[in-house]
């Protein structure tokens, strides 16, 4: 499956436009790791806690995306843009959207 940010796909010609797509996931956040990403806020640096957290979630909504993708029939996701945002309670949210489309060549 070729997923990617631009609307076109260079060598190949989209056969058909299946639908606006999209995956999304919910997730906590633990306890301690809250508190370590705190310490690190205050000393600098970078969380890594958190960028693990992010990197997991944004894998999981682009795997949906897929998913939901292949249902269509669709081979390629075109467009592709990630958003994350914070809940309340320590939850995190990321959602990956595209346009699914049968491509040839």
């Amino acid at each position: 499956m070729i997923v990617t940010t631009t609307s076109t796909l260079q060598g190949k010609e989209i056969i058909e436009y299946c639908g606006v797509i999209s995956g999304e996931v919910i997730m906590g956040a633990n306890v301690v790791r809250d508190f370590l990403a705190g310490i690190t806020d205050i000393i600098g640096g970078r969380s890594g806690a958190y960028e693990s957290k992010l990197a997991e979630g944004r894998e999981m909504a682009i795997q949906e995306m897929i998913d939901k993708a292949k249902r269509l029939g669709a081979n390629a996701v075109i467009g592709v843009d990630l958003d994350f945002e914070t809940l309340r309670d320590g939850m995190m949210i990321c959602v990956a959207t595209g346009t699914a489309v049968k491509v040839k060549g």
